[in-house]
């Protein structure tokens, strides 16, 4: 078994648009309605990753997680969106599929777009495994909170270090 973490290329982006619908549906099964994570298109979630490789914005870093040539994981940062931002960098997004919780490659992809540098993040308010991986990498709640109301109004909390 091959297993390579790299920086993403556009031609990444049907299996980032893939591993980010079912990272969605394994992560949230709990939270989020089984209608909502049903409607969830990888195709299309797999078209917006091409656009935004394709032109990405100064700061952006989007690394994938490969194994054996199949894409199973991702993670993607770029400067803080917040207003104000409270650290230059900010963690957009980090799945993988179950199959590979456990490997240390969710380290690696944190390690590839973020390394030790102060940053912020969202995560979803019941999602202990996350939280768990973001606490063992220095982040802390800040005590801000919001919801999403397009999505069943999950709760989201901010980590920062």
């Amino acid at each position: 078994m091959v297993r390579l973490v790299r920086e993403a290329t556009a031609m990444d982006a049907a299996g980032i648009g893939r591993v980010h619908v079912e990272g969605w549906r394994q992560a949230y099964a709990h939270i989020l309605s089984a209608e909502l994570l049903a409607g969830l298109d990888p195709v299309a979630r797999g078209e917006r990753w091409r656009r935004t490789l394709a032109n990405p914005h100064e700061g952006d870093r989007v690394s994938v997680l490969e194994v054996d040539g199949e894409i199973r994981g991702f993670a993607s940062s770029g400067l803080s969106v917040e207003i104000p931002p409270l650290r230059d960098i900010q963690l957009y997004a980090i799945y993988q599929l179950e199959s590979e919780h456990g490997s240390g490659s969710g380290q690696q992809l944190l390690d590839a777009v973020v390394g030790d540098d102060p940053a912020e993040l969202w995560v979803a308010e019941f999602n202990p495994r996350a939280i768990a991986f973001y606490r063992r990498n220095g982040f802390e709640f800040d005590g801000t909170q919001k919801l999403h109301p397009d999505w069943e109004n999950l709760s989201e909390v901010r980590m920062v270090r």
